[in-house]
């Protein structure tokens, strides 16, 4: 199955990797290459993963994050990818921006 990430979703992971990269230098990048990989394995495993609030939610394997996406003809589209450690509320605002 074909991956197609949204803006949304490259802003997220920017938004983290920046995050980790003033904790410490480099750890950005390896933020990004990892929730990458994540992402990539949806390509054969989409679809599996628990359904919240209207989107499919894999979590990361290395880092506390989540990747929400929906399942399209075809096709696996990642919408957000999110900081597990984000007060709920916060996680619930920013998917329902997304829906639109």
């Amino acid at each position: 199955m074909r991956i197609r990430i949204l803006q949304s979703a490259f802003d997220d992971l920017d938004d983290g990797a920046a995050f980790y990269e003033e904790q410490q230098p480099g750890i950005g990048g390896y933020f990004v290459d990892s929730l990458l990989s994540d992402i990539d394995a949806l390509a054969l495993y989409g679809g599996i993963h628990r359904v919240i609030r209207g989107y499919h939610r894999a979590l990361s394997k290395r880092f506390p994050y989540a990747i929400y996406y929906r399942i399209g003809e075809e096709c696996v589209v990642v919408h957000a990818v999110l900081d597990c450690r984000r007060n709920p509320r916060w996680t619930a605002r920013q998917l329902r921006r997304r829906q639109s």
